[in-house]
């Protein structure tokens, strides 16, 4: 009896540990006391206050435009690549996929000050250029490896089977491949524009002046001392996270 309590009480405790906070952060969303160290009623004022912070939606607003069109570029460019790595094999293909699996391992904020030094060496200057940029370097390796995984299970036969009925290769791309591959895309783009939403450790090393992403946004309102306001903008950014996430697993399970 006892064996079979204790992994069951470790594994309450580790999910405890880990979503406990979770929790405490989004009930303290919804509570009138201003610090949150005791329970003081239900109140919706924090978010309402939300709704009245002109920086906060700009902030909002830069950090899905930046998410959009770091999704955009990071879903043509892995997808790209997860082709070629599928498709051809060689030395070249092997050092190919060590660049794009690399991302994945290299610490963010190794990878921040990389970009950093990079874009300075380069004189270009910070914006919402180099932000986007940023977000796509390190977006395009969760793209390559989603789609990859599900060209692994792609048939190639049906590719076949259109080339002998006489469909060129334009034809056989859009009536064939994508189709089949917008499921596993689709997943990769919406796991991109998560991570980029999420992203502040590479935001903070490569974002200029006038370039505050809600992440950067949150650390500033910390450092000065908001927190219910922070809470009740975390409840907001997790359940978007959360939503985006649980889409992406929808289309990965409809792929398989």
């Amino acid at each position: 009896m006892k064996r079979s309590a204790t992994p069951f009480a470790i594994t309450v405790a580790v999910l405890a540990f880990f979503y406990l906070p979770i929790v405490v952060l989004v009930v303290n969303s919804f509570n009138a006391s201003r610090f949150g160290g005791e329970w003081s009623g239900f109140t919706l004022q924090w978010y309402r206050k939300l709704l009245e912070s002109p920086d906060i939606w700009h902030a909002l607003g830069n950090t899905l435009t930046i998410a959009v069109f770091a999704t955009i570029g990071s879903t043509v460019l892995g997808t790209t690549a997860a082709f070629a790595l599928d498709r051809y094999r060689s030395r070249l293909q092997d050092a190919h996929y060590l660049l794009v699996y690399a991302p994945l391992v290299i610490p963010e904020i190794l990878l921040g000050i990389s970009l950093l030094l990079f874009f300075v060496a380069l004189k270009v200057e910070l914006s919402y250029v180099t932000i986007v940029l940023a977000h796509v370097t390190f977006c395009v390796s969760y793209v390559a490896m989603v789609v990859l995984g599900r060209l692994q299970d792609f048939d190639w036969s049906l590719v076949e089977a259109a080339q002998d009925l006489g469909a060129s290769p334009w034809v056989t791309a859009r009536d064939v491949v994508l189709p089949l591959l917008a499921p596993g895309i689709a997943a990769g783009a919406l796991l991109a524009f998560t991570l980029s939403v999420d992203d502040f450790v590479i935001t903070f090393f490569t974002a200029g002046p006038g370039t505050t992403t809600l992440p950067l946004r949150i650390y500033s309102m910390i450092k000065h001392g908001s927190p219910p306001l922070i809470n009740a903008l975390s409840t907001l950014l997790l359940a978007l996270t959360t939503t985006t996430v649980w889409l992406s697993q929808r289309l990965l399970k409809e792929a398989r």
